[in-house]
C-alpha cells in the first residue's frame, strides 16, 4: 500500500518523510489540494531505479541486435575485445 501524505507535511514532517524513504526505499506519494503531485524517494532508491531502466535499455538493443543479426560469434568478439585492449 502506497504511503501518501499531504505536501504539508514536507515542511512540517521531512525528516519522518526522509526516514521513511530511506528505511523502506519506497517512495512516499505527495498530494497538493487533494490530488497526486510528486514521489520523493532516497538517493540510493532512485539510483538503483535508473540503473535498471538503464539497463533495460541495453538489453533491448541488444535484443534488437540479435533480430536484426548485428552479432558476432563468440570467439570473434573476444579477440577483437583482447586487440582493443593491448592497443
Amino acid at each position: 500500500m502506497p504511503t501518501i501524505r499531504p505536501s504539508s507535511d514536507l515542511r512540517n514532517n521531512y525528516n519522518e518523510i526522509s526516514t521513511f524513504c530511506h528505511e523502506s526505499s519506497e517512495p512516499v506519494y505527495i498530494t497538493k489540494n487533494g490530488k497526486g503531485d510528486l514521489a520523493v524517494l532516497s538517493i540510493e532508491t532512485f539510483e538503483r531505479l535508473v540503473g535498471k531502466f538503464e539497463l533495460r535499455k541495453l538489453l533491448e538493443e541488444g535484443m534488437e541486435d540479435i533480430k536484426n543479426k548485428r552479432t558476432l560469434p563468440i570467439d570473434e568478439a573476444f579477440n577483437k575485445l583482447r586487440k582493443g585492449i593491448t592497443q
